[in-house]
């Protein structure tokens, strides 16, 4: 699995394993486990899905080096502030048992993002963590925000798959060298997504399931994909996308299926409330 290159000059596992809504009752211990022992080496979790000790047990309990796994966390809105922000990196770190974070994440575009920014700045140059982006900017939120960082976002995690293909967001992006990755790559579940007609033929034609053929366009299109997944067989299956191709006709029939629209929009002002009363400590 070759990796991919950031604008930090750091290297990226091409595709991760999200652990979203996976419960840190042992569910996500067990998840993980059966993940890296699959072979994905890149795992994304954050301190709002309340399971980053979870995360971290599978990763020391692997018998995997440290330095092979590539671990992704993210800094909640209630953390948002310098002083805050500082605390919640050092929780994070904390909840993981490791000594530094591959790439830690502002969660969500609401409250002191930049004063949060600095502490994870600072944070990189301290060694805590190696690489930092931001989750859920728009066009607009990072035009706002990146004036006032000195370290550019080496991502920004989005809802993306072939009903919402951000293609402005990308545009933007490539031209500050930030990648794309992926919430949500295969929809949710999206009963629609996965029986659509154009995916069931492409699968069929490869000889893969609809999934593979999704995660496959995320990494023709230079997408990083976070697939979740509890059942053995699809972990294992979400893998197993490195042994064909999507041609350039597949990719533009996957291109007309855009809707150029999610099921999050982040400048909604009701989600910026409702997210912003979550707290996830005291």
């Amino acid at each position: 699995m070759d990796s991919i290159k950031l604008n930090d000059k750091k290297a990226i596992p091409p595709l991760g394993f999200g652990v979203f809504m996976v419960p840190d009752d042992g569910t996500c211990e067990k998840a993980v486990s059966g993940a890296l022992a699959a072979g994905y080496r890149l795992i994304d979790t954050a301190a709002a899905y309340m399971n980053e000790q979870g995360v971290g047990r599978a990763i020391r309990h692997s018998g995997i080096d440290r330095e092979e796994v590539y671990v992704t966390s993210k800094l909640w809105i209630q953390d948002y502030g310098y002083k805050a922000a500082k605390k919640g990196i050092d929780r994070s770190l904390e909840n993981l048992g490791l000594d530094y974070i591959d790439l830690y994440l502002i969660h969500q575009p609401y409250g002191d993002v930049a004063g949060a920014w600095k502490a994870m700045e600072e944070a990189v140059q301290e060694g805590k963590l190696r690489s930092i982006g931001v989750s859920n900017h728009t066009v607009r939120l990072l035009g706002e925000i990146l004036p006032k960082m000195e370290i550019l976002p080496a991502v920004d995690q989005v809802e993306c798959n072939p009903y919402c293909q951000q293609r402005e967001l990308r545009k933007y992006m490539a031209r500050y060298g930030i990648r794309t990755e992926a919430w949500y790559p295969l929809g949710h579940g999206d009963k629609k997504l996965m029986t659509d007609p154009v995916l069931t033929a492409l699968a069929e034609k490869c000889g893969k399931d609809v999934g593979q053929v999704i995660l496959r366009w995320h990494l023709q299109e230079g997408i990083i994909p976070l697939p979740k997944a509890t059942s053995d067989s699809h972990i294992r299956g979400n893998i197993d996308i490195f042994d064909f191709a999507l041609s350039d006709a597949d990719m533009a029939a996957i291109a007309a299926l855009d809707t150029g629209k999610g099921t999050h929009d982040p400048e909604d002002p009701a989600n910026a409330q409702r997210l912003s009363a979550f707290r996830i400590h005291d």
